[in-house]
């Protein structure tokens, strides 16, 4: 038995050691989220279950006619690698509660139904395989447990359903070896940290996986926070969870998917909001009925993956935050001195001007293949010069410009009346 601290003393315990358990995850800043199960099979979203009141008894009968092929984590794995991604997350047991796992506290799992296969055990294999670090997506949430709502009002039941879930968590962390990633999800229906017991059960699972890295929907703010489809700046560590295509979490027609999902170009775009302002973006993807990657995001990240093996230093380990934009066609990451500029849509006039600098600029280059570039700097202007007639940009056409400083660089911000020219400098 740990003894289990306080939670002032708990949070204290986790902010003393997270910079080292979160090293690896601020340099990553690029991973991707797998929600795959029985609604895979319906194709009408990973909430169909609940949204179209299916009996219990009914919604089961998926449970044989689930048959993943083999090798399909090891597809997943080997498309993140691709796409530049450092780490995955599956969903190990989404809110309807079918186990991908081998469990003996949930019997309703894949071993024991359809594949008659550890579908988790095969992640974490292709995980390692291609040298990803592992994510365990866990629900609070189980439509098919009978104390999942009950657990609201009754005191026997919620002890029962805890103690359910913290067992759950416990075979996941104990059975696969070093695992990277808790990733929570919907808390519901309690509303509390008391409630879900996240005080004891995070602690006892930390003490099973000491370097684990645990989001914040256990109701305790944990390691990182989690915004949903949006990227929202917040203090602290954070991760922008994105569907694909902003219909669907779970598998849904690849063709009719298609016109709604992200091309490499927003995908990079995502990528430089999430870096600029100290983030990381978890991008999802919902593999088919047979485990399959879905059609419609294999171009895409194999397009940004190309991309990061050129650019990637705009992106991977970038941890100083900046929100300051020179230019209105470019975006911008910052690594110590370095300011990166993200170039959307190239200049026609073979100069780029860019405003608000106001230190010493001391060289520029093109990052994908180093070649300097020409500039000259007058006062808080720096102009960009003798550039290609066309972006350098083989991939997604987003050129990645260092702009190298001196010193730490300062800026100044924009003003609505320019010719007012206030002089105001601050640090970003």
């Amino acid at each position: 038995m740990i003894k289990l601290l306080s939670k002032p003393e708990y949070e204290e315990h986790i902010a003393n050691n997270r910079d080292q358990r979160m090293d690896w995850w601020r340099e990553a800043r690029f991973g991707m989220f797998i929600h795959y199960g029985l609604y895979s099979l319906l194709g009408r979203g990973e909430w169909a279950m609940a949204v179209e009141n299916y009996p219990i008894d009914e919604y089961k009968k998926l449970a044989d006619a689930f048959a993943p092929k083999l090798g399909a984590p090891r597809e997943w794995a080997r498309l993140a690698k691709q796409a530049g991604m450092k780490y995955m997350v599956l969903t190990t047991r989404h809110h309807d509660g079918f186990s991908l796992w081998d469990s003996k506290a949930n019997p309703f799992n894949s071993v024991n139904y359809g594949p008659k296969r550890d579908i988790v055990r095969e992640f974490v294999e292709a995980c390692r395989e291609f040298d990803l670090r592992i994510g365990f997506y866990s629900s609070l949430m189980d439509w098919h447990h009978p104390d999942s709502w009950r657990c609201a009002f009754d005191s026997a039941a919620r002890k029962r359903f805890t103690d359910y879930i913290y067992e759950l968590n416990r075979e996941l962390l104990t059975q696969y070896g070093k695992i990277d990633i808790l990733w929570y999800d919907c808390a519901k229906p309690m509303d509390s940290w008391e409630g879900w017991n996240s005080l004891e059960m995070n602690q006892r699972l930390r003490e099973l996986q000491p370097h684990i890295i645990i989001n914040n929907r256990s109701r305790l703010a944990e390691d990182f926070g989690t915004p949903e489809e949006r990227i929202t700046v917040m203090d602290g560590d954070w991760e922008a969870c994105m569907t694909f295509n902003g219909l669907s979490w779970g598998y849904v027609d690849s063709e009719q998917a298609r016109p709604y999902s992200y091309n490499a170009q927003g995908i990079i775009r995502m990528l430089n909001r999430v870096t600029a302002g100290g983030g990381n973006l978890l991008l999802n993807i919902g593999p088919k009925p047979d485990g399959s990657v879905p059609d419609e995001a294999v171009e895409p990240l194999t397009t940004v993956g190309y991309w990061l093996q050129k650019n990637g230093e705009a992106v991977y380990g970038c941890k100083q935050r900046i929100n300051f934009r020179p230019s209105c066609v470019c975006g911008t990451s910052r690594s110590e001195n370095t300011v990166y500029l993200w170039n959307w849509i190239w200049p026609d006039a073979q100069e780029l001007p860019l405003g608000g600098f106001m230190t010493p600029l001391k060289s520029a280059r093109f990052v994908h293949d180093n070649s300097p570039i020409d500039f000259e700097q007058k006062g808080h202007r720096i102009i960009l010069k003798d550039l290609p007639q066309l972006s350098p940009d083989e991939h997604a056409g987003v050129a990645v410009i260092a702009l190298e400083f001196a010193d730490t660089p300062q800026f100044r911000r924009a003003s609505y009346y320019p010719q007012l020219n206030s002089g105001q400098v601050f640090d970003v």
